[in-house]
């Protein structure tokens, strides 16, 4: 089970046990400079990546080392949002190790217009030129807490109020805004699964859960790679938000039916 950016492996609990009841078993992971591992900043709340390639690179360990020596077949891969674009590479440049793949709300690319990404990335390129990659990027900053009034999470006051009270209970865990370092490194990944060919390239069984108001990630670039994979199912969730594990009951029972259908839980063991 792979999260998505600022997450942490306690967020998924009740996620956990589900699966759990389903007959799966769960390995999962924090990545690098979030939830508890190490961070590459002295400042544990900035968003700090040099290359995405260290996420696909720390995957790959994880799956060998950790996972496919207890794994039982089929091995089937849960992952949202930036997890889910660190998914799709590690299943294009390690044909064979998945059997299958949901993503909810994948970060086929950030949500904004092409005048504004092509912008995002220059400014970026300029900012690290000037070594300022390790700097927030213009309106980030340190964690202080959440609220639920207006935020493009989820739906769900009482799932949203259980992040930032887990939050609380352990500061450690807090990741907020980006650098620019992590922006670059960002804009240049999904870059890489916008290359011709790309997606034509992944025959892994593929389920893409899209949330209808999602404001965080692109969902037009979710509908175009789900074409262009050779097998690839998509579903929107009209009303859920960027969250959709941590959404509302009735949206979530639209993810687990789905998730069902696809997965045939009665037949798998094992859950990455």
């Amino acid at each position: 089970m792979l999260n998505g950016r600022r997450e942490f492996m306690e967020k998924y609990t009740e996620t956990i046990e589900e699966l759990i009841e389903r007959g799966f078993d769960v390995f999962s992971l924090d990545w690098r400079g979030q939830g508890l591992s190490t961070r590459m900043l002295a400042n544990r709340h900035k968003g700090f990546i040099e290359d995405f390639d260290i996420y696909l690179n720390d995957l790959q360990r994880f799956v060998s080392n950790i996972v496919m020596p207890q794994a039982i077949d089929p091995l089937i891969i849960l992952a949202h949002s930036m997890g889910g674009h660190i998914a799709l590479r590690f299943i294009h440049d390690y044909p064979g190790m998945a059997d299958k793949v949901v993503l909810t709300a994948p970060m086929i690319d950030i949500f904004m217009s092409p005048l504004s990404r092509w912008l995002a990335n220059f400014i970026s390129r300029v900012a690290i030129k000037a070594k300022f990659n390790h700097a927030y990027t213009f309106g980030s900053g340190d964690y202080t807490g959440e609220k639920f009034e207006g935020n493009n999470l989820t739906s769900d006051p009482v799932r949203f109020m259980e992040t930032t009270k887990t939050i609380a209970q352990n500061p450690d865990l807090a990741v907020e805004g980006v650098t620019y370092g992590w922006l670059s490194a960002a804009i240049k990944s999904t870059d890489i699964l916008h290359e011709p060919g790309f997606a034509k390239k992944i025959t892994t069984p593929i389920l893409i859960i899209s949330a209808g108001e999602d404001h965080i990630v692109s969902n037009k670039a979710q509908k175009k790679i789900c074409s262009l994979l050779p097998n690839c199912r998509f579903t929107e969730i009209p009303e859920a938000r960027h969250e959709i594990l941590r959404e509302t009951d009735a949206v979530r029972s639209v993810f687990w039916e789905e998730f069902d259908r696809f997965t045939d839980p009665g037949s798998q063991k094992i859950l990455l």
